[in-house]
């Protein structure tokens, strides 16, 4: 076998023969490693290599490349690799094999004998003779024989095949020539065309070659596709020191110098040949290896075959794609080879047969040793053995100390000769795990470019670098490469999560190999007594801690490999309470050193968290956890693969913690979470596992278990971080916490929050139960509201009794108050949930735990106690402590007083009796405006037990209406429950804590009540009045507060003008604003209290609000209501004016404002000051007006004698009208009848409930034409009740102590009633007090008063042309001349506005005008003309013309058209003068216009008007105009022979 070397470079062999390599080096070395070579696979696409590490080695040795510094004997190499062994690297031999040959300088030396298995010899890539030639006749006599020497013994035959072992190793050549400084070579081209023709002339003959064109012509093949190998180095004088270069006799100049760029081009052609013939090698190599795989693999199922010599030669392929860095292929064929074996095992152990062939041994003989010495350890016995003690998987002696701490590694491929097992088939399942287990994770290292990877294989590059020595001047000085120092986090998560599957799959392993071996041994002594056994105590403890050493370990190498400066770990989240504590004892190795840098990440505590993945349940050892992310917001990492490895970090972190956990119970020690008295588990009985076996069995293993003592000891705990940490109490607790700390903070970078509070609760509980109380507390606050969000609800009960214990030793009182609150809420949210699962039984399938009730037991107490002490009251949810709450039946309702009782059930869902000192509920009427509500209070403390309560409530508020419970307050000691709801909304029984809000609630008829009326009262000028009455009832009312407030926008109320009216009870206090206050008031007696109102807007109806708060002998009540009133007028009047010279004639028109029709009792206008007036007639009967058929009402209007007018003088006369609405009528007599119906039966409490519900809808149920019928028959129909359906107008009453239905009670006698009263008759008498409105009449004030009237005066033959003077109507003849007189007069005495004083003259015109149309008539005299009327004085007598100052104007009509011809119209208007001044009115010449009237008298007069012809003769021939008749003569009227006026005309006709 072969030294151990590394898998990650290839290998490249030189020959030195002439000392020449430490001339190349300084050109040659700074150029590796290779990178960006591109491979094609041959059963796949393209690979990219990027960096192909070369380790160059000289022919004469074998462990180091040559360099000018001489390298270390063997001996220290072997030292020095194995101190370097820290886990990283990938040697796989730890001695010298025997099987090696060592090789010598001296090429015609012996070859080395080749191993019979592939994969096991390290073998060079390529080959390269670096030569030294200075001229032509040096490499003509002794150089170029000597290449072909060397090509002879060290590359196959040309032409000839190789074999399957020569493909194994295959390899390619190179010659490099290194041309001296200063040599006839130096002054020679590369080729023969790179001088001009003149130089060459000169010096060299036409076609001579070069030195490189004859080796290239002597060594290289005439096929094109042959490489080319043949390449020329030229070394400057500046490229190494002078003393390096060797003394020669300087060649004569030839006029040659080569370029920088020409020196350029050598490096990069020999860098390429060295790429292309390395990969040519290397693509060999796989070809001849897959073949022989795929070979091998087809004989698995022959006999014979061997899976370790089939996993050699594998490898062997693994290693090749590792060599030039091809890493992932070669972790797919380790991982290829770890299924396999997975294969191989299962198949020995399934069918119990071990063959020769693939038998792989049953144990370990290092573990065997050890498990013997630690048993002996235990049984404090002496044990002799001639064999050196070893360590787990290590061959250094007991007594030998590391020189490294890396030698603890577990986990390493140069531990052992594992590849030497593996051969000589002598290998076991735990040692062939652990060997593929060192590969991979060396693969995966360098895949993550780990910094650990980096060093190795950089090392040795380095090294050479180091030692070279570089000219003053280089003409081609080598590029710096940059290291790729970026890690590929990623792949450094891919070794923890195998690390994570990889443990709990090895120590089950090392379980059953400690296990075998110590029965083997057993066996082997013949002593069956003693065989080993899992039931053995010593052996259990013994495998435990071995099991226990190895895993922790393997987890502290991985996460010392995986740790990285890349991954931003926050500051720790524990602090030492004093800064000046000493360390810890626990010792840190490097394992142990992990990078801590600050960040400024914060720990969430509450809900904002996601719940993608739950925390592990505490107190749990596990193996591998799930590491996928809990989901949530994006983490501030944005590194690729940064929170996935953080996230296995932790999760190994929490591994070795779990392992030390398990470590501790054994002895006492636990995590804290043992003792903590877990909600849901106190109560639970302890199981006993009974067998149900043979009893002589089962008594004869009870004796032997109970001859086995327990056995606890650290005897096979190798870790020293484990066995320091299990020496005492401190120090295992110093180290889980630590442990616990690493994995919080690796979570908090991977954004696992579950986990980060999984953690922090660890931590927690640990500082609980060691008494930390005051950093517990602070553990407790930030993590527990976590897990109540996400489901965790026993876990955060069981934390919230630790917590609350915690406060209470620190006296933080409101923090303890708090927290208690929230463990008792969530107790009882538990609770709930467990009731609703056992509500559902049988349609949920999944069974629940619910905490225990004695686990949470008396801590209510405890909490009333400490509220007490508090300042301020603390308010919680009413739901915290009690499920449902529901209303308890209908309202109850005290006999002889206005109280009201309503009863609640409520749910407790504590565990302790809970002493409510005071219980309120307020009930809201839904959609009520303005908004009632009463409080319901409790009279005396009461003890709620868990379960169904009920509490009685009081209340002395009555307001009717139907209701909701709006709010509910619940206080003991300082304790208040509150619950508080929108009304109106749809109720959820599943999430509402009100199960049954509503509650109604109805006016009695013996209690208080408070009725509202407009006033039947109403004077027009003056403010509305409205009327309340307040009704005792019952009650002795000893005083009494009246509130009114107004309920309709823009409603004003002026109570300060309030009086009580028709009442011997007076206000005990003047009326303040909307306040009334009343003194004693006896039983049954109302007080009516009368006040005004004003309002913005007329609105038909108004409401008021009426608060009473009164006191009688049995308390104080409280009463309102809200009721509405129509105040719309109910008729309306019109008027009409007509005035004369005399009088003003005035008619009123009634009519109705609505469908209903009126009844008119007496009308009366009354007189004022100035003015009187006469009526006619009265009717005998009241006067019915229909809205279609209003009244009329004729009053003449004059003006009183000898009444001057003056400023305090009432001039404004009233119109009283006594009147009754019939709808109003109606509703009286409705509710009439239904009260005498009720008074004797047992629903009388009931009628003022029931006379509220049937009143509205008569309004709707009785159309204008039902009511107009009603009128005239005299009795209003009842059947429009019949149709409504009444249940819904009363529901909520309860049920009568017989159990009669309220509700159907009352539906039923309405029914009854209106069968038994189809019809109820009207009462037509005059009410005694009936409606009245007083209606202020103004008469208009005007200034004149015109009388125009035109007087026809008898022609002188009148008797003869017109018709008696008796007629009232004149008949005239057409063209007639008619004088008539013109008659003006006028009046002041309508004047009421104008002083006589300021009065003046005043000017007017008249016009006569036809009616139309014009041609009617021809007015002759004066048509227009000016008047002045005189100013009046201080006489009266001068108010009104006189025949002295009356005109009488001579005109002349002449009729132009027969028929009834209206008088001539007079138009009289003022004259005003154009350059009138302001001046006081009713003077002539003001600008103000003056208001008159003119009375004309001949309005609607007419003249008949005929033809002036009494007879006609005519010729009935065609001799007329246009051939029609032709008059002959006319005879008018009162010629000769004429007929009379008022005979038939005469017509004659001649033929």
């Amino acid at each position: 076998m072969e030294q151990p070397f590394s898998t990650s470079k290839v290998t490249v062999e030189y020959f030195d023969p002439h000392d020449v390599f430490k001339l190349l080096a300084p050109g040659l070395v700074p150029r590796l490693p290779l990178r960006n070579l591109h491979w094609q696979s041959h059963a796949g696409p393209l690979r990219s290599i990027d960096t192909l590490h070369i380790e160059l080695v000289s022919a004469g040795d074998d462990n180091s490349a040559a360099s000018p510094i001489p390298s270390p004997p063997a001996s220290q190499q072997l030292d020095s690799i194995a101190s370097r062994d820290d886990g990283f690297q990938t040697h796989i031999g730890a001695t010298l094999s025997s099987d090696a040959v060592d090789q010598t300088a001296n090429r015609n030396s012996t070859p080395a004998r080749r191993h019979q298995i592939p994969g096991l010899r390290r073998t060079p890539y390529l080959k390269v003779l670096l030569v030294r030639c200075d001229d032509n006749d040096s490499y003509k006599s002794h150089v170029r024989q000597e290449i072909r020497d060397w090509i002879k013994s060290n590359t196959p035959p040309s032409g000839s095949k190789r074999n399957t072992a020569e493909n194994h190793d295959a390899f390619e050549w190179l010659v490099v020539h290194v041309v001296i400084p200063n040599t006839a070579a130096a002054t020679q081209p590369r080729d023969s065309g790179s001088l001009s023709e003149k130089s060459s002339a000169t010096r060299w003959r036409p076609g001579s070659s070069t030195l490189l064109e004859k080796m290239k012509s002597d060594f290289n093949t005439s096929s094109k596709s042959a490489a080319d190998r043949v390449a020329q180095i030229r070394i400057g004088v500046n490229d190494v020191p002078y003393d390096s270069l060797p003394r020669v006799v300087p060649a004569v100049p030839s006029g040659y110098t080569e370029t920088e760029q020409e020196t350029e081009n050598s490096w990069t052609d020999l860098v390429s040949k060295f790429r292309g013939l390395i990969l040519s090698s290397f693509d060999s190599r796989v070809s001849q290896y897959e073949d022989d795989i795929k070979e091998k693999d087809a004989q698995r199922s022959l006999p014979g075959w061997n899976f370790c010599t089939f996993f050699i030669l594998k490898e062997g392929l693994a290693r090749g794609f590792e060599s030039v860095g091809l890493v992932e292929d070669a972790l797919v064929g380790y991982d290829e080879l770890s299924v396999g074996l997975d294969m191989i095992v299962q198949d020995q152990t399934s069918t119990g047969s071990r063959s020769a062939t693939n038998a792989l041994l049953s144990y370990t003989d290092e573990l065997k040793q050890i498990a013997l010495k630690a048993k002996s350890a235990i049984a404090s016995a002496e044990y002799d053995d001639e064999d050196e003690m070893v360590d787990l998987q290590s061959s250094q002696a007991e007594g030998a100390q590391p020189q490294d701490p890396y030698d603890d590694i577990p986990i390493s491929s140069t531990k052992k000769p594992y590849r030497d097992l593996i051969v000589a088939n002598n290998v076991s399942v735990f040692d062939f795990r652990c060997y593929i287990f060192a590969r991979q994770i060396s693969l995966l290292l360098r895949l993550g470019n780990a910094w650990s990877t980096r060093e190795e294989l950089l090392a040795k590059l380095k090294e050479q670098q180091q030692s070279i020595l570089h000219g003053v001047a280089p003409r081609a000085p080598p590029p710096k490469q940059k290291e790729n120092e970026h890690e590929d986090l990623t792949m450094l998560a891919e070794i923890c999560r195998r690390t994570l599957e990889f443990i709990p799959s090895l120590s089950q392993v090392m379980r059953n190999d400690v296990f075998a071996a110590l029965s083997d041994m057993a066996k082997a002594d013949g002593d069956t007594t003693t065989a080993a056994s899992q039931a053995d105590p010593l052996i259990s403890e013994v495998v435990d801690n071995l099991v226990a050493s190895c895993a922790f370990s393997i987890a502290q190498q991985i996460l010392a490999q995986t740790s990285t400066k890349a991954l931003p770990i926050p500051e720790t989240v524990l602090t030492s309470p004093d800064a000046h504590e000493p360390k810890s004892a626990i010792p840190e190795p490097k394992t142990m050193m992990h990078p801590a840098r600050s960040s400024s990440l914060a720990i969430r505590t509450g809900g904002s968290a996601n719940v993608g993945r739950p925390p592990p349940s505490p107190n749990v050892f596990p193996g591998h956890q799930s590491g996928h992310s809990d989901g949530g917001p994006p983490s501030p990492f944005l590194k690729a693969g940064l929170e996935e490895l953080a996230a296995r970090r932790a999760e190994l972190y929490i591994l070795s913690r779990n392992i030390l956990a398990e470590c501790g119970k054994k002895r006492g020690w636990n995590d804290g979470w043992a003792n903590v008295s877990v909600v849901g588990e106190s109560t639970m009985v302890d199981m006993v596992d009974i067998d149900l076996g043979d009893d002589e069995r089962s008594t004869a293993n009870d004796e032997h278990i109970k001859s086995n003592e327990i056995v606890v000891s650290n005897f096979g705990i190798d870790s020293k971080l484990l066995k320091t940490a299990l020496d005492n109490t401190n120090d295992f607790y110093r180290l889980y916490e630590t442990l616990t700390d690493k994995a919080l903070r690796h979570y908090t970078v991977a954004d696992h929050t579950h986990s980060v509070h999984t953690s922090m609760a660890d931590i927690a509980v640990l500082k609980y139960h060691l008494g930390d109380y005051g950093s517990a507390s602070g553990f407790f606050w930030r993590t527990t509201p976590f897990f109540g969000e996400s489901g965790w609800s026993l876990v955060e009960l069981s934390m919230l009794v630790m917590y609350s214990r915690c406060l209470e030793k620190l006296q933080r009182r409101e923090e303890y108050v708090k927290v208690m609150l929230k463990l008792l809420t969530k107790a009882a949210a538990a609770e709930r949930d467990r009731q609703e699962w056992k509500s559902s039984f049988g349609r949920r399938k999944i069974d629940i735990d619910y905490p225990d009730s004695d686990a949470i037991k008396g801590f209510l107490g405890d909490l009333l106690t400490v509220t007490k002490t508090l300042p301020n009251e603390l308010r919680i949810p009413l739901s915290s402590f009690l499920s449902t709450v529901e209303v308890d039946g209908p309202p109850e309702y005290h006999q002889g007083q206005d109280g009201i009782s309503l009863g609640l059930k409520i749910n407790s869902l504590l565990v302790d009796n809970l002493k409510v000192d005071n219980a309120k509920v307020r009930v809201t009427a839904a959609g009520s405006r303005p908004a009632k509500e009463i409080w319901f209070e409790l009279a005396k403390p009461v003890t709620v037990k868990p379960g169904r309560n009920k509490l009685k409530l009081h209340s002395n508020h009555t307001i009717p209406g139907s209701y909701e419970i709006a709010e509910i307050d619940v206080t003991a000691s300082n304790l208040r429950l509150h619950h508080e709801r929108e009304v109106g909304q749809p109720l959820d029984r599943a999430t509402d804590t009100i199960r049954n809000p509503n509650v109604v609630i109805y006016h009695r008829a013996d209690t208080l009540d408070v009725r509202l009326h407009a006033s039947k009262h109403i004077q027009l000028d003056r403010n509305n009045t409205v009327d309340i009455e307040v009704d005792a009832g019952w009650n002795n009312l000893t005083s009494a507060e009246i509130r009114v407030k107004a309920a309709t926008g823009g409603l004003r109320l002026l109570t300060s003008e309030a009086k009580c009216i028709a009442s011997s009870v007076d206000f005990s206090k003047p009326p303040e604003a909307g306040v009334f206050h009343l003194g004693s008031v006896p039983q049954n007696m109302t007080v009516r209290i009368r006040f005004p109102f004003t309002v913005e807007q007329e609105t038909a109806s108004i409401s008021i609000r009426v608060d009473v708060s009164y006191t009688t002998e049995h308390g104080t009540f409280f009463f309102s209501k809200t009721p509405n009133i129509r105040t719309a007028l109910a008729l309306g009047v019109n008027v009409q004016d007509v005035f004369k010279h005399d009088a003003l004639f005035s008619r009123f028109t009634v009519s109705t404002a609505d469908h209903s029709p009126l009844r008119l009792f007496k009308s009366e206008l009354v007189a004022s000051d100035v003015f009187d007036s006469d009526f006619g007639l009265p009717p005998t009967s009241p006067v019915v007006i229909f809205p279609k058929q209003p009244a009329s009402l004729l009053y003449k209007i004059f003006r009183k004698k000898g009444v001057k007018v003056g400023p305090k003088l009432q001039k404004t006369m009233y119109l009283r009208l006594l009147y009754s609405v019939l709808e109003d009528e109606v509703e009286s007599l409705i509710e009439v009848s239904l009260t005498e119906s009720l008074q004797d039966t047992p629903l009388r409490p009931f009628s003022r409930l029931l006379c509220s519900a049937v009143i509205p809808h008569i309004g709707q149920g009785l159309a204008g034409h039902d009511l107009e019928r009603a009128i005239l028959l005299g009795a209003v129909p009842t059947t429009f009740l019949s149709s409504i359906s009444w249940a819904k107008h009363f529901t909520g009453l309860g049920k009568a102590p017989d159990g009669t239905d309220y509700s159907q009670a009352l539906v039923s006698f309405i029914r009854t009633w209106q069968a038994e009263n189809p019809k109820l008759t009207l009462d037509t008498s005059i009410p005694v007090e009936p409606r009245s409105i007083l209606i202020p009449v103004d008469i208009p004030s005007l200034t004149i008063v015109h009388t125009a009237d035109i007087r026809l005066q008898q022609p002188p033959q009148q008797s003869q042309l017109t018709s008696p003077s008796s007629s009232p109507t004149p008949t005239v003849c057409t063209n007639q001349l008619l004088p008539a007189v013109l008659h003006l007069k006028w009046t002041r005495i309508w004047d009421t506005t104008t002083p006589p004083a300021d009065q003046t003259d005043i000017e007017f015109s008249y016009e006569l005008t036809p009616p139309p149309p014009q041609d009617t008539w021809l007015i002759g005299g004066r048509r227009k003309w000016h008047f002045v009327i005189p100013a009046p004085g201080d006489d009266e007598s001068r108010h009104s013309s006189t025949p002295d100052t009356e005109a009488e104007i001579p005109i002349l009509l002449i009729p132009l058209r027969e028929g009834w011809l209206p008088y001539p119209a007079v138009d009289i208007r003022e004259v005003r003068p154009y350059d009138a001044d302001v001046a006081s009115p009713g003077s002539g010449n003001s600008s103000a216009p003056v208001h008159f009237e003119t009375d004309l008298r001949n309005l609607g007069e007419t003249v008949r008007v005929i033809v002036d012809r009494a007879r006609v003769t005519l010729s009935l021939d065609a001799s007329g105009p246009g051939g029609g008749p032709l008059v002959l003569d006319t005879e008018r009227r009162g010629e000769e022979g004429a007929l009379s006026v008022g005979g038939g005309e005469g017509v004659r006709v001649v033929a």
